[in-house]
Order: C-alpha cells, then structure tokens, then sequence
C-alpha cells in the first residue's frame, strides 16, 4: 500500500496540474464582459459622437478584447479572431471613405460566412462547431450535426436580417439593433438549443477514487 504522506503528495499534484485547467475558464460574466464590451463601446460612442467614432472605437476595443481573453486564459476561439479581422477591414474601409455602408454589411458578411463554413462542413461530414465547442459539452455526433445546421441556418437568417434593417431604418436604429437586438436574438436562440443538447448529452465516464 502506498504510504499516507505519499498518497498527500500525490494527490496535491494532481490537484496543481488541474489548478491551470480550471484557471483557463473564463467565469460567464467575464466571458460576457469580453464579447460584449466592444459592442457597448460602440454604442456608447456612437450615441454620443456618431457612427465613424463609434466605428474607430470598435476598431480599438475588438483586438484589445481578443488580448484580453488570451491573457486570462492563454487561448483565444478561432471565431471572435475572424470577426475582428472583419471589424478592422470594414470599420477601416468606412473611416477611409466615409461611408457608414460598410460596417453595416459586416454584420451580414460575417453572419453569412460562419453559416457557410458550418453547413458547407455539414456537407462534408466536417463537424466544425464540435471543433470550437467540444471541450465545453459531449453530444453525440448526431446531436452535433443537428446542431451545427440548426447555427448554420441561424446565422443566414441573422445576415438577411441585417440586409432588412440596415437598408430599411436609421443609423442610430440600426446600431441599436446589431448591439442589443443581434444578441439577444443569438441569447434566445441558444438558450433554444437546451433540449436538443440535453437529449444527445454524452456523460462524462467516471473516474475511480
């Protein structure tokens, strides 16, 4: 039998290996504050300065956001890096020509290219949102494919959707729209999603001791 001191030494190993493990998890409000900060930058801004402030600001907060989370966690999801290449693309083409048209039709082109990743995988049996989302929950994998085309569909509808808005109402109601309407569309529609993965959850095998 293994001595008590060393059972003690081992077990306060294991207890350090996982400590960096749980330290790598962003708390939800953290997580909530990472996302969304850049977006109530933008809106704040906007409200006070108008659209081309605003959008110079979002330009600032969006990397410092991606910084933010590698530090606290030392990874960074590949999506919020490609939204942000979005931003400093279409939010530079908007200062340089003055013309708001293009920070508007990020929102779609953004939208419309995560639907066409995740269903064009889906085609090719390439289950992309298990790739981003699977340390975070076990599904099975036809819970996965269920959905990945349920998110691939949503974000088509979200990039028509903001084809709607931006071309039919204000500036102003338009950042009101993509700031608080788009995530809560996003909060809803996930929260929509419970049931399907509460039926497909795999649970986790058991460890002994």
């Amino acid at each position: 039998m293994m001595p008590e001191s060393l059972e003690k030494t081992e077990g306060q190993k294991s207890q350090a290996a996982q400590a960096p493990e749980q330290a790598r998890r962003l708390s939800p409000l953290m997580r909530f504050v990472i996302e969304a900060g850049p977006l109530l930058v933008f809106f704040g801004i906007n409200a006070k300065w108008g659209i081309f402030a605003a959008t110079a600001a979002y330009m600032i907060t969006a990397p410092l956001a991606i910084l933010a989370s590698w530090l606290m966690v030392r990874r960074v999801a590949l999506m919020p890096i490609v939204a942000m290449v979005f931003v400093l693309a279409f939010g530079g083409l908007t200062i340089w020509l003055h013309d708001e048209t293009f920070i508007k039709i990020k929102v779609t082109l953004v939208n419309a290219l995560f639907g066409t990743i995740l269903l064009v995988g889906l085609l090719f049996d390439r289950l992309f949102l298990k790739m981003l989302l699977g340390e975070g929950m076990q599904l099975t994998d036809t819970g996965w494919r269920i959905l990945t085309r349920r998110w691939g569909l949503f974000f088509f509808f979200l990039a028509g959707l903001n084809e709607v808005v931006w071309r039919s109402v204000s500036t102003d109601a338009w950042v009101n729209f993509k700031v608080f309407g788009l995530l809560a569309l996003t909060f809803f529609f996930a929260i929509a999603q419970t049931p399907l993965m509460m039926k497909h959850h795999i649970e986790p095998p058991k460890t002994e001791g």
